[in-house]
C-alpha cells in the first residue's frame, strides 16, 4: 500500500515545517512500512544547523521515524482518528551525516503493541546505508 503526502495528513496531525514524511512507499498496517523524506537546501533546520555546513538533526530523524510509525498504527481501523504519542528512544545510533539532497529512507516494524503502548523498531538510510537505528516506544490516545 502506498500513500502521499496528502494521505498520510489524513492519518497523522503533523503539517509542514514538521511534516517529516513525503512518501508511503510499502505498508502492512500495524506490522510494516517504508517511505522516505527528500531533504532538500529550503529545510528550515538547515539553515541554523549548521551555518556552511547543513546536517540533519539526529532528533528530526528519530521524528521522521516516529511519524512513519504512528501512520503504520493509525492505520488500524482500532485506532484511526487516535494520535500516536511519542514515549520513549532506546538504543538510539546515528552513523552518518544526513545532508541536503538526500534522500532520507525510512523503515519501522512495529515490534509491539500492548493496549495504548507500542515498541517499534525503526531505522533511516542513505543510498543504502544506515544514517540511525533505534527503538521507540509511543502511546496512543
Amino acid at each position: 500500500m502506498e500513500l502521499d503526502i496528502k494521505q498520510i495528513m489524513e492519518i497523522i496531525p503533523h503539517r509542514q515545517p514538521f511534516l517529516l514524511i513525503d512518501r508511503v512507499t510499502e505498508m502492512e498496517p500495524g506490522k510494516y512500512i517504508k517511505g522516505y523524506k527528500n531533504l532538500t537546501y529550503n529545510e528550515p533546520f538547515f539553515a541554523g544547523h549548521f551555518p556552511g555546513e547543513p546536517v540533519m538533526p539526529g532528533v528530526l530523524q528519530i521524528e521522521a521515524l516516529a511519524q512513519l510509525g504512528a501512520v503504520a498504527v493509525l492505520s488500524q481501523d482500532a485506532y484511526k482518528g487516535k494520535t500516536a504519542y511519542f514515549a520513549g528512544i532506546n538504543s538510539a545510533k546515528f552513523k552518518q551525516k544526513v545532508v541536503p539532497g538526500d534522500r532520507l529512507d525510512l523503515e519501522c516494524e512495529i515490534i509491539k503493541i500492548k493496549g495504548p503502548l507500542g515498541i517499534g523498531a525503526v531505522t533511516a538510510s542513505v543510498n543504502g546505508k544506515v544514517a540511525c537505528k533505534a527503538e521507540i516506544s509511543f502511546m496512543i490516545g
